[in-house]
Parts: C-alpha cells; sequence; structure tokens
C-alpha cells in the first residue's frame, strides 16, 4: 500500500476514535474511566506555516487551538496543575476535581512568543523541558533538518548501510517514505553517528542544521526571563536528545544529571521534573525511571499514551501523557482525551 495512503487511512482512523470518545463523553456515559488526570505534551505552539511536504506537523498546533481547547477544558471542570504539584495530587486525590498538567518539550521559541500569552490569559501553568544541547546549539533537531531538506530536494543520495544508494523525492509519497527511512535509521543504529552523517547531508546540500535550531529554539537568556513568569517551570530533558535506553547506564545518567545542572544554572534550583527524549517505549525503559528517581527528580514523564488512574510512588518518574496532535485540532478532542475513554475504546488501562 502506498505510504501516503497508509499515512490518510490512519488518521482517518484516529480521527473517528476521537469522534466517538466525543459522543460518548457528551452523553455522560463512561464517566469512571477518566481516573484523575491528564499530561498533555505540546512542542510547537504557533500559526500554520505555509508549507508542501510537513512530516512534523503533528508536532505543532495553532495558537487558537490551545485557547479553546483550554476553554473547553475549564468548561468541563478540570483544575490546571504544574507539574510540581502532581506528587501530592497524585496521592491525595480523593474529593477532588480531574486535574490537567501542560507540558511543552525542547524549548521552541514559538512557546515563548505563542503559547505565553494564550496560558497566561487563562492562569494556566505550565513546564517547558529544555535540552542543554539545543539551547547552547550544539546538537541538531535531525527531523527538522530532514523535513527542511527533503523539501527542497527531489532526489538525493545517501548510505543507510548497504553503500550509496539513490532516494526519489519527486512525490510527496517518496519524500514521507523518506523521511521514515531516515527516521528508522536514526533509531535502528548509533543515534550520534546517524545524526552527524543526516547533519553532513545536508550541510553537502546548503543546509546548516544548527541555523535551523538557532532559528526556533530559545537560549539560555530568554529561558531565563521566561522562567520568571509565576506561570512557568523548566524541567529536564537530557543534553543530546537521545534515546536514553539505547545509551549505556552512565551515559543516560549523565545526560539526565549534566541536563538538570543546566536547567538549576539557569532558574537557581534544580527541577524537579525530566521529559526523556521521543519517551516511548523503545526510548525510554523502567532503567530511567530509576535513574530519575535516584538523581532527585520526583516527578519523570514519557509519551506513552495513558491517563493518571491510581496512586503509586513506584511510578512518578514513568507518567504516561497525551499528546495535542497538530493533525487533530478540535477542542472536544481535547476533552475526548482527557476523559480516558479513547484508552478504555482501544482496550487500554493505561495508569500509573
Amino acid at each position: 500500500m502506498e505510504q501516503g495512503l497508509k499515512v490518510r487511512l490512519k488518521r482517518t482512523m484516529i480521527s473517528s476514535g476521537l469522534e466517538a470518545a466525543a459522543l460518548i463523553r457528551g452523553a455522560g456515559l463512561m464517566r469512571d474511566v477518566g481516573g484523575i488526570g491528564t499530561i498533555f505534551t505540546l512542542h510547537h505552539v504557533r500559526p500554520a506555516l505555509p508549507r508542501g511536504f510537513a512530516p512534523n506537523a503533528h508536532l505543532e498546533i495553532s495558537p487558537d487551538f490551545l485557547d479553546r481547547a483550554i476553554l473547553r477544558l475549564k468548561k468541563d471542570g478540570y483544575e490546571f496543575l504544574s507539574l510540581d504539584a502532581l506528587p501530592a495530587r497524585i496521592e491525595n486525590a480523593g474529593g477532588k476535581p480531574p486535574f490537567v498538567a501542560f507540558t511543552l518539550d525542547d524549548g521552541n521559541r514559538d512557546n515563548l512568543d505563542h503559547a505565553l500569552p494564550v496560558f497566561a490569559r487563562h492562569g494556566v501553568p505550565f513546564t517547558i523541558f529544555v535540552a542543554q544541547g539545543l539551547s547552547e546549539r550544539t546538537h541538531s533537531l535531525w527531523w527538522e533538518t530532514l523535513a527542511e531538506l527533503l523539501n527542497r530536494l527531489d532526489r538525493l543520495r545517501f548510505d543507510f548501510g548497504a553503500g550509496d544508494e539513490f532516494v526519489p523525492l519527486e512525490k510527496e509519497s517518496q519524500k514521507q517514505a523518506a523521511f521514515s527511512r531516515f527516521a528508522a535509521f536514526v533509531h535502528g543504529t548509533d543515534e550520534s553517528d546517524a545524526v552527524a552523517r543526516i547533519d553532513e547531508l545536508a550541510a553537502r546540500n546548503g543546509l546548516e542544521p544548527l541555523h535551523l535550531v538557532r532559528e526556533a529554539i530559545m537560549d539560555r537568556t530568554e529561558l531565563r526571563e521566561l522562567a520568571r513568569h509565576p506561570l512557568v517551570s523548566l524541567g529536564a530533558h537530557t543534553v543530546s536528545h537521545r534515546a536514553l535506553s539505547r545509551l549505556t547506564e552512565a551515559e543516560a545518567a549523565a545526560e539526565m544529571a549534566l541536563s538538570a545542572d543546566y536547567v538549576a544554572d539557569i532558574i537557581g534550583k534544580r527541577p524537579t521534573a525530566i521529559a526523556y527524549p521521543y519517551g516511548t517505549t523503545d526510548a525510554v525503559s523502567q532503567r530511567e525511571g530509576r535513574l530519575a528517581a535516584k538523581l532527585g527528580f520526583s516527578i519523570g514523564v514519557t509519551t506513552r499514551p495513558g491517563i493518571i488512574a491510581a496512586a503509586s510512588s513506584n511510578a512518578l518518574t514513568l507518567l504516561p501523557r497525551l499528546s495535542l496532535n497538530g493533525h487533530y485540532q478540535k477542542p472536544r478532542y481535547a476533552s475526548a482525551l482527557a476523559s480516558g475513554i479513547p484508552m478504555r475504546l482501544m482496550g487500554r488501562r493505561d495508569a500509573i
């Protein structure tokens, strides 16, 4: 089946599931599956950009959608909490309304320019997870580099491990297939080496990866200024944004500890929360949860989908999050996700 058709079918299925969950919630059914709260994960918050091929569109939502989603969640009766307040709330949730906590990964500048005004207007706290290598411009955003590179070219050559080969890029479906193949290459080999080779490929084609980082990511000065806002918290997001579970234990611990040191230098105190890069089952393991606790983090968040449904102090460093995805920007979808109904419809009982 053509790659583009597969993507469209998957999005249609997800949209249908979210519509069904919204209808069920609107009818007042399945009220007992919502748990005690939800952590949402976001990346970019900015007006839509005019682009052709956009493989990272799922990582960006519009300020208007964020505004309307917050209004809908307020109407639904959710309380908005900072991550710092979660341990106490999880341990003592009886008689309290369900909560929502907002988190944003990577430290994108649009979080300051577009997300902060929305959160401030509604008095909603949020946490931004900072990757030192991005803020200091020593590491690149390989997925952003690839998106820009594939948009520019109609062909390229690359060695995925079996020798140099031609990669056609004339059609959008070919670009999507190429992006998926590069992503598999990053996650299936040594990540540092794979990213370095993508950066080299970009440079050979007139694209400077670190320029993209400078354009997109807040630096130390911007982060310090943002962190002065009473609604804003900063958390750790490692140094290099590599999948921790594929590193040695010593490497993973160093990534986490150095990231905490960097944030502490910016805000004057050690962060209590960490977000694991990628956050998927393949990218973060039980080991990282144990390391986070040992390093003094009280909260660790993944991107494993789920709601927070029960108290368990052993799991506070491996909490699930739900994505506000750029392909599904309807306020009723945010409400449906927080209700826990989509997870139950999929036969999952995710909880901590």
